[in-house]
């Protein structure tokens, strides 16, 4: 009986230490995922040109061409309404860039499994 009193009290208080562990893991997470979706907008660049898709961490998707970075979001605008979206690059699941069509892109670039 003293032995599950102990185990009890024991993990009563190493909870609050795991969660605050578990917190911490999760912003570093946060901080290394910001860094490719940056690059990522940086190497579209902010000109008409640089249409893409933006998936959300909450699933919605923003379509439009980059119209400017900086360094904790981006602004993206839509092509026909021209209406502008502030867009955080932490709240960024995809980006999927929207270069012409695809089957032109498709054969003009061609994926290394294609050639042997």
């Amino acid at each position: 009986m003293k032995k599950i009193s102990l185990v009890l009290s024991l993990l009563l208080l190493l909870a609050p230490v795991t969660q605050t562990l578990g917190a911490g893991q999760k912003t570093a997470r946060q901080a290394t995922t910001k860094e490719p979706i940056r690059s990522r907008v940086a190497k579209l660049g902010a000109r008409s040109k640089a249409r893409a898709t933006i998936t959300l961490n909450d699933g919605a998707k923003v379509k439009g061409y980059v119209y400017s970075a900086g360094d904790e979001d981006f602004v993206i605008r839509d092509r026909k309404t021209d209406a502008s979206t502030s867009i955080r690059y932490a709240d960024v699941k995809k980006i999927d860039d929207n270069r012409g069509h695809s089957l032109a892109r498709n054969i003009l670039t061609p994926s290394a499994s294609a050639w042997p």
